[in-house]
C-alpha cells in the first residue's frame, strides 16, 4: 500500500511516496519516490498546477554515469572520425551505434533485441536523445557492416590513445595476458577467428575466439588488445602482434620498459626480439618441468619477500634468488614459494592420490579374477598411465607390476616415495625469469603477480551483468570483431570509472558503483494542469551523492546540478 513517508535530515524534513509489501513475512519497502520539501510540494500542488496523476520511475543514475565517463573520452567522436557516415546515412551515426551499445554494456548487459525495450525503461531521452525503435538489432548489423578490420584497428588505437591522455599511467611496467570467450557457433558456419580449442572455461567442444589485453601496471587501464583465432598458440600470437603490441606503448617512452607475461608466450623468437629491442625488458614465468634443480631447493634457503600483500606472518611468500643461462643470455632467476598455494594444492594432491589408490584396488581385482579386457600385459599398464592422465597426476607415483604366476597374470602396485615428495616439493614454487638484472627480489615478485590484474580483467569482461562478453553471440567475424571492441570499450571505461573515485579518496569496484547508481532514479510527475511532466531525480542515499561527488554534481531539490566547490 502506498503512503506518504516523512525523513529528517540536518533538521528539515524531506517526504517521499512509499509502496510497502510483505516480503517472507516481513513488511519490506518495495518501491519509493522522493516528493521533496513541504514547500516543493507546495509549488507542486499550487503553483505547479493541480494535483499529481501519475509518476514515472525511469533507471537514471548508471546510466548517466557511463555517459559522463563516455562524453570525456569522446567515444562517440573517435569512432566517426574513422568511419564515415555516408551521403544517404539517416539515423543515429556508427558512433552512436557503437556509444549506446557500450553505455548497455557499462550498466546491464543485453543482447542488441533487448536494447530498445531496455533503453525505452530509462531517462535516455534525458541524458542523451536518441529514438530508441532505431537501436534494434536489425539497424546494428547494417551500421556494423560499414566496420571493417581496418577500421576497428584504427578505431582501437585512438581510443587508448585518448585514454592515455585522459589518464596518463606514468607506468614503467605493463602486464599482458590472453583469454578465450566461447560461442554456440555451428561447426558449418565459416569464420576465421571461431576455433576449437582448450577453452579456459572447459567447453573445449565449442568454438572459441581468443583475446590478448595489454594493461598499464601502475593504474590497471587497459592500453592495447588483440582478438584472434580460438586454436592459435599464445607464443604463437605474442611473436604476430609484438610489434604492434609495442608500438602502443611509443607514449609511454623516456625510460626502459617491462612487459610482464606468463609462460604461454616463452619461445626464442619471442625473447630474441625483446632482447634485439633495448627500450624494453621482461618479467616472464618458467616452466618447472625444464628446471626441476630449481624447484627441488630447500625451502631453507628461501627468505621472506615484502609482495605488497597483507598476510599473516606464517603465510608470507618466500623466495630464493640466484641466476642462469636461459634463451642464450644471464637473467635473474627467483623461485618464489606460496604456503597458501602449497596447501590447497596439497589437498587436491592427496585427493586425486586415493581416487588412484581406489581405482588401482579396482583394477588388481579385474585381473585377479581374469574378467575379459583384463588379460593383456601392455593393456592394463596402459590404463594405468590413462587413468593418472585423467586424474592429472604422474605416471611415476606408483610402482605398477604385472607379472605371470602359475599361468595367471598378477598385478601389485605401491607407492614410489620418493617420486611422491619430489612431486609435493613443487607444490606453492614458481619460477620467474628477467631480463632486468638490476631489479630487487621484491620488484621482481610483486612485478610478477601483479599479472592477476589482468586476469582481473578478464574476469570482469565474463560478468553477465557488466561488459558480458562471454559468450560470443554473433555469427560473423566482422561482428564478432565489432563486439569485442564494444566490450573492451566498456571494460576501459569502467576502469576509468573506479580510478575517479579512487580520486575522490573512495575505494570502489565497478561493479559497486555502477550497483549503488543502478538504484538511484528519474522520477516525470504529471499533474492535471501541466501538459508536460516534471521530472525530479531521487534522493540520493549516502553512497550514491558520495558517487555523484566524485563526479562533481549534487541532487538538489530533485534536480541534478554541478556540485558547489
Amino acid at each position: 500500500m502506498a503512503h506518504i513517508h516523512k525523513k529528517t535530515k540536518n533538521g528539515r524534513p524531506y517526504y517521499y511516496v512509499r509502496e510497502i509489501a510483505r516480503i517472507d513475512g516481513k513488511p519490506t519497502v518495495v518501491n519509493q519516490v522522493y516528493l521533496g520539501t513541504p514547500e516543493r510540494i507546495l509549488e507542486m500542488a499550487t503553483q505547479g498546477g493541480g494535483e499529481t496523476e501519475r509518476i514515472q520511475a525511469q533507471e537514471f543514475g548508471a546510466l548517466w554515469l557511463a555517459n559522463q565517463i563516455a562524453q570525456e573520452v569522446d567515444l562517440c567522436g573517435i569512432i566517426d572520425a574513422v568511419v564515415e557516415k555516408g551521403k544517404k546515412g539517416s539515423g543515429p551515426s556508427v558512433g552512436e551505434y557503437f556509444l549506446y551499445a557500450v553505455l548497455n554494456r557499462m550498466v546491464d548487459a543485453k543482447s542488441k533485441r533487448a536494447l530498445p525495450d531496455w533503453y525505452s525503461s530509462t531517462a535516455v531521452q534525458f541524458i542523451r536523445p536518441v529514438d530508441t525503435d532505431a537501436l534494434s538489432s536489425q539497424h546494428y548489423w547494417k551500421k556494423w557492416e560499414k566496420v571493417g578490420e581496418d577500421h576497428i584497428r584504427e578505431i582501437s588505437r585512438r581510443f587508448f590513445s585518448r585514454l592515455r591522455e585522459v589518464e596518463p599511467s606514468g607506468s614503467d611496467c605493463f602486464l599482458f595476458d590472453t583469454t578465450n570467450y566461447y560461442t554456440y557457433m555451428a561447426s558449418e558456419t565459416e569464420s576465421d577467428l571461431a576455433r576449437r580449442g582448450k577453452n579456459k572455461e572447459g567447453k573445449d567442444w565449442l568454438r572459441q575466439v581468443g583475446v590478448a589485453l595489454l594493461v598499464s601496471r601502475a593504474n590497471r587501464l587497459p592500453l592495447f588488445y588483440r582478438e584472434y583465432e580460438g586454436n592459435r598458440h599464445d607464443s604463437q600470437l605474442f611473436s604476430r602482434i609484438r610489434e604492434e603490441m609495442f608500438s602502443a606503448l611509443a607514449g609511454e617512452m623516456g625510460c626502459r620498459l617491462t612487459v610482464v607475461f606468463d609462460k604461454g608466450m616463452n619461445s626464442e623468437e619471442n625473447i630474441a626480439a625483446i632482447d634485439g629491442d633495448e627500450r624494453f625488458g621482461f618479467i616472464t614465468t618458467y616452466s618447472s618441468f625444464f628446471a626441476e634443480e630449481l624447484v627441488q631447493v630447500p625451502l631453507e634457503k628461501f627468505s621472506p619477500v615484502d609482495a605488497g600483500r597483507m598476510v599473516r606472518e606464517e603465510d608470507r611468500i618466500l623466495a630464493w634468488r640466484t641466476s642462469g643461462e636461459y634463451w642464450g643470455k644471464q637473467r635473474a632467476v627467483v623461485v618464489t614459494y606460496n604456503p597458501l598455494t602449497a596447501t590447497k594444492q596439497r589437498h587436491g594432491f592427496e585427493r586425486r592420490l586415493l581416487s588412484l589408490q581406489s581405482a588401482l584396488f579396482e583394477i588388481q581385482s579385474k585381473v585377479h579374477r581374469h574378467l575379459p579386457h583384463w588379460r593383456d600385459r601392455k593393456e592394463i599398464i596402459a590404463r594405468c598411465k590413462e587413468l593418472c592422465l585423467d586424474l592429472h597426476l604422474p605416471a611415476d607415483l606408483y610402482a605398477v607390476e604385472v607379472y605371470e604366476e602359475k599361468g595367471k597374470l598378477r598385478f601389485n602396485f605401491r607407492k614410489n616415495h620418493y617420486r611422491i615428495g619430489r612431486h609435493i616439493n613443487r607444490f606453492g614454487k614458481n619460477i620467474i625469469v628477467t631480463s632486468n638484472l638490476d631489479w630487487g627480489t621484491n620488484q621482481i615478485v610483486e612485478a610478477s603477480l601483479d599479472r592477476a590484474m589482468v586476469e582481473n580483467a578478464f574476469r570482469q569482461s565474463k560478468d553477465e551483468t557488466l561488459v558480458g562478453m562471454n559468450p560470443i553471440w554473433h555469427w560473423t567475424d566482422s561482428k564478432i570483431r565489432c563486439h569485442i571492441l564494444t566490450c573492451m570499450m566498456a571494460l576501459s571505461c569502467l576502469r576509468l570509472v573506479e580510478i575517479r573515485m579512487e580520486r575522490a579518496g573512495m575505494k570502489m569496484s565497478a561493479e559497486k558503483v555502477m550497483g549503488a547508481m543502478h538504484r538511484l532514479h528519474s522520477c516525470l510527475l504529471w499533474n492535471s494542469r501541466k501538459k508536460k511532466p516534471v521530472r525530479m531525480i531521487e534522493e540520493p542515499d549516502r553512497d550514491q551523492a558520495r558517487i555523484l561527488k566524485a563526479f562533481g554534481h549534487e541532487v538538489k531539490n530533485g534536480v541534478l546540478q554541478k556540485a558547489k566547490r
